[in-house]
């Protein structure tokens, strides 16, 4: 039985918005690296492939597409990047994908911050570009205007690709120029030879003089080539347009099927969007994203789960199914959507830490007792993790 690769996105206090509020949650320690370097080595003791970090450009809201108010959910979060880099040097293993915002963040800084990541790491760093879905969020920036989606768009994930399909057009750009930087140094171009004083060579540092419609960029990148070469590229898709987006730009996609002929339907969607923009070498990976709240106990997730909807005033409502149960059933829905085509999944945990223990200390056993899940790490890089192989950079010329 092939093994399928294991994800967990790791947001605030849980997925659920009254997670911060469940007894085993730790409200207070949310903005400290003590809670979240405790996260993340649970999920390297549960040898999952890697963990994403959301990350925002405002606080977070109730809606999709307009900031409120409230007071009585999780808002303000750390700096997605710069976490993932305080916790390279507390893991050894495990993958770590922050997300960063392409609409109002310059390429160049983007790429120097992930490939440091991927230094820091040596080799498991990762990234899940996102652009900015709220008008609002330009307003921290002051330098451009976005689409403002309506009620209606956001009923409809097409009609929201549509409204954006500037902002995904410009996304492909911004992850093209980023690769290019990322390969502006071949990987022998330091040289560090003290007794010639030679420290680089400096025909193997290269201008990768892209131009877009929003942007220029000439490079080289001030950062030398990272352990993997490339980060491994990450990103969400509901729909056509960040389909063809993921199938141009990325290595992994996270789809949100809620039923198994779902599965079927989206990864079929997804080949099709590989071959309009004629992809041609490595298959894009397709995950599947599930929120997850998981007891053994009969009803017990069930009822934490009320409980917190309770809490909140309203039922948990997600993009992604959600699945409410034991680790067993949970097997049995994973293997089976496995088997509909998809590589793997990212797993979004209800509340924190409750339902990453969950993932790590029951889930994960019941794979490895039928054979779907690694038993130990066999490689040291995410690349080698996902089964992707190192590759060289565009720029070196063969001698």
């Amino acid at each position: 039985m092939t093994s399928l690769h294991l994800a967990v996105a790791l947001d605030g206090a849980g997925w659920h918005p009254a997670a911060w509020r469940a007894p085993d949650a730790r409200p207070a320690e949310l903005f400290t690296a003590g809670y979240w370097a405790d996260l993340v080595t649970e999920a390297e003791r549960g040898l999952l492939d890697f963990v994403t970090i959301e990350d925002e450009l405002a606080l977070q809201t109730a809606s999709l597409h307009l900031p409120d108010q409230r007071t009585d959910q999780v808002r303000g979060r750390l700096d997605a990047v710069l976490l993932a880099a305080r916790l390279a040097t507390l893991t050894s293993r495990i993958g770590l994908v922050p997300t960063a915002n392409v609409t109002h963040t310059e390429p160049f800084h983007i790429s120097t911050g992930i490939a440091t990541l991927d230094h820091a790491s040596h080799g498991r760093a990762g990234w899940r570009p996102q652009i900015a879905s709220r008008a609002a969020d330009a307003a921290h920036f002051g330098r451009r205007a976005t689409p403002q989606l309506t009620s209606e768009d956001v009923q409809d994930s097409t009609l929201i690709a549509a409204r954006l399909l500037e902002l995904f057009g410009e996304a492909s750009d911004v992850v093209e120029t980023v690769r290019r930087l990322w390969d502006s140094w071949e990987d022998d171009a330091e040289i560090r030879d003290a007794a010639t004083g030679r420290f680089i060579d400096r025909d193997k540092l290269h201008h990768i003089d892209f131009e877009g419609d929003r942007f220029r960029v000439r490079g080289p990148s001030i950062t030398p080539r990272s352990p993997q070469g490339q980060p491994v590229v990450t990103s969400l898709a509901h729909a056509v347009t960040p389909y063809e987006f993921a199938a141009r730009s990325v290595d992994v996609v996270y789809l949100t099927p809620h039923t198994h002929d779902e599965v079927v339907t989206v990864t079929a969607q997804v080949q099709e969007a590989q071959r309009t923009v004629g992809r041609t070498g490595t298959p894009l990976k397709v995950f599947a994203d599930l929120v997850v709240l998981l007891d053994d106990e009969p009803g017990a997730a069930a009822g934490r789960t009320a409980r917190l909807d309770e809490l909140a005033g309203t039922p948990l409502t997600s993009d992604a199914r959600i699945y409410t149960g034991s680790a067993a059933g949970l097997a049995d829905l994973l293997l089976d959507w496995r088997d509909a085509g998809l590589d793997g999944f990212r797993l979004r945990p209800g509340a924190l830490p409750h339902d990453l223990r969950g993932i790590t200390r029951r889930l994960v056993p019941e794979l490895q007792r039928r054979g779907a899940f690694r038993t130990a790490y066999t490689a040291t890089t995410l690349r080698g993790h996902l089964g992707l192989s190192r590759p060289a950079s565009r720029y070196a010329v063969p001698r």
